[in-house]
């Protein structure tokens, strides 16, 4: 399996809405306290998720679902932040927000019991180190860059790169903005997300001038997002195989802007599991298989 985020999405987990918000009074006992924007609408959150799904299904991934779990909230629904992959297998993350800190355990529970062949733990990082894995993006088969921010520390970076040692040729670190604080949902894949091996969703104003001057120099075509969709997750954007993406609704000048790079563009809509809750669809899925 390449160390990659743009070859063809062959395997993937996710957890349903109907999983994650279990109904709509779980969803009003927590989404102030996890910073969603809004409560989401259980029965529309369902519908949405379906037709995700969908999508996923029509691309050909073979999909594998979590179940509702003990110890995790609604944030499990974005199940891309509680592991991260590499040609060994899934290391499990330790995780910045703390409500989510029973995720990659029962994740990787999860795993175990749906006997996925193959399916191999290549390490975990341990207090005190932080990391979630919507900050971690593979930019090419032995390069990788980590974002640092409030959801992973120096120590969780130092620890992946340690676990990567013999998989990776360049590790960049990339420190992140305060934007809007702790509490936001920031991650670096909120502002650059691979669609091929030379093409790159990026919003710039948010960009350490030296991480994105690196992927011009190694010839990266970068689609720019302008400022009004920003906050709609324009730069989150899942490739289902190269130049073959998933956006979410709301966006379409990042969808021509792929569009004129040779992108074929799908959509989905995400009020519900996306928009209330800052997770786009790279956020909603864990790929554990692409290839060639």
């Amino acid at each position: 399996m390449p160390q990659s985020e743009v070859h063809r999405l062959a395997r993937v987990v996710v957890k349903h809405a109907r999983e994650a918000f279990v109904d709509q009074d779980a969803i009003d006992a927590q989404w102030r306290d996890l910073n969603f924007t809004a409560p989401p609408d259980f029965g529309r959150a369902v519908e949405e998720h379906d037709r995700f799904l969908a999508v996923l299904e029509h691309s050909g991934a073979e999909i594998h679902r979590l179940p509702r779990g003990e110890h995790v909230g609604m944030d499990s629904i974005y199940v891309r932040d509680a592991s991260v992959t590499c040609d060994r297998g899934l290391i499990l993350c330790n995780m910045g927000k703390p409500l989510r800190a029973g995720e990659p355990a029962a994740q990787e529970a999860a795993l175990r019991s749906l006997g996925l062949s193959g399916l191999s733990i290549a390490g975990a990082i341990r207090d005190p180190g932080r990391l979630e894995g919507g900050d971690v993006v593979w930019l090419a088969d032995r390069a990788i860059a980590v974002g640092r921010g409030y959801r992973t520390n120096d120590e969780g970076i130092h620890q992946l790169r340690a676990l990567l040692a013999d998989e990776v040729d360049e590790f960049l670190v990339v420190p992140l903005p305060h934007w809007r604080g702790g509490a936001d949902v920031f991650h670096l894949m909120s502002i650059v997300s691979p669609i091929d091996r030379d093409l790159a969703v990026v919003y710039s104003p948010l960009m350490p001038v030296p991480f994105r001057e690196w992927l011009l120099d190694r010839g990266f075509r970068l689609v720019e997002v302008p400022d009004e969709e920003f906050a709609t997750m324009g730069a989150n954007v899942l490739a289902l195989a190269p130049r073959t993406c998933l956006v979410l609704a709301g966006n379409p000048r990042t969808r021509a802007g792929l569009e004129r790079a040779g992108a074929q563009v799908f959509e989905y809509e995400g009020q519900e599991i996306s928009v209330k809750g800052g997770g786009g669809p790279t956020c909603l899925t864990r790929p554990l298989v692409r290839l060639i």
